[in-house]
């Protein structure tokens, strides 16, 4: 007999309803407010802080309810594993992936596991072997230096932690295969080429166009404006580094995301319309088979997304995306072939 197709519903639900699902059993990835995750049972589920989520009537920011994705058709002969992660533990993950599956991770963000992951992730051993998604958790934009991202792990008395990454790993059935795509509107603009001597979050001086000079000097004097990314391709492949803060004064540049030494990047071309041109990218006819997505709090800050639709994608939106390796201002969603 052919095992059962894994399918992942979703839903934005209070907290009694969250209960009712943790004390059924059921396997939940959780994405809400640090007050409503503080003191939920133990279970078969992992959380991460976020009050923003894209919903079905659109982008909304919301302390009280909980986003919550279920995965269905779990086979009791192989159940979902639900791991802790540290910054000596973190380089296990892909090695620790179903061999036929995909695995969800969420990292606080601004911790040293969050920035383990992000420097390190593409060198870990037998990474892009098997899917990983995931995403940063974050605080509301209000609580900023006053809260710390949190992630929960479920099986031990529900702890809401800071300084360790969760993952789920979920073997699939051999008929069944997940995929992980990328929605990045940004390309590379024809600006200048910048270059960096070290891999890191911050950044003082950079190569452009050959001249080394220092970055925050740089985008002041050229007016960039900072709500476009630098953008790296790799061969093809667009990836993101999004700006955090421009210290002027102290010649420094943050970043939500760390550039790589050596590589190629230049400052994004803008988008002049989020919805349209993510509809073109993505039509409404893709979307069917899509299970699981997140996308960035800065394409719902800059792109203004507060009541506005994604298609019939919904998701945490959050303080950065996982498609192996940590992204910053896209969208990232898994498909299962087979789903209900």
């Amino acid at each position: 007999m052919a095992e059962a197709n894994i399918s992942i519903s979703s839903a934005l639900i209070n907290r009694d309803a969250l209960i009712e699902k943790i004390n059924q059993g059921e396997y939940l990835v959780i994405a809400a407010d640090e007050d409503v995750l503080a003191n939920l049972p133990s279970g078969n589920w992992i959380a991460g802080t976020i009050p923003y989520f894209m919903t079905d009537e659109g982008g909304k920011a919301d302390r009280n309810q909980i986003f919550v994705n279920t995965i269905n058709g779990v086979a009791s002969s192989r159940p979902p594993r639900i791991t802790l992660y540290d910054t000596n533990s973190i380089g296990r993950i892909s090695q620790e992936a179903p061999e036929h599956g995909f695995t969800v991770v969420i990292l606080p963000a601004m911790s040293e596991v969050h920035a383990s992951y992000a420097k390190n992730a593409p060198n870990f051993p037998n990474m892009y072997f098997s899917p990983i998604i995931g995403w940063i958790s974050g605080v509301h934009l209000d609580d900023l230096g006053k809260r710390s991202a949190k992630i929960g792990f479920g099986p031990l008395n529900g702890m809401l932690l800071e300084q360790q990454a969760v993952a789920m790993h979920i073997p699939l059935p051999t008929h069944q295969l997940a995929n992980i795509n990328i929605v990045n509107l940004f390309a590379q603009g024809e600006g200048a080429e910048i270059k960096f001597k070290s891999t890191g979050f911050e950044v003082t001086e950079c190569s452009v166009d050959g001249q080394t000079v220092k970055l925050a000097d740089y985008i002041q004097q050229h007016n960039i404006d900072t709500r476009l990314p630098l953008v790296a391709n790799y061969s093809g492949v667009m990836v993101n580094v999004s700006i955090q803060n421009v210290d002027a004064d102290a010649g420094k540049v943050a970043l939500y995301a760390p550039v790589f030494a050596d590589v190629s990047y230049r400052f994004a071309r803008p988008v002049e319309n989020y919805i349209e041109a993510f509809n073109k990218v993505l039509p409404a006819s893709a979307t069917d088979k899509i299970a699981f997505s997140c996308n960035c709090i800065l394409n719902y800050l800059y792109s203004e997304l507060e009541g506005k639709k994604t298609h019939n994608l919904t998701g945490p939106i959050t303080f950065g995306e996982v498609a192996y390796q940590l992204l910053n201002q896209t969208l990232v969603y898994l498909s299962l072939s087979g789903a209900k």
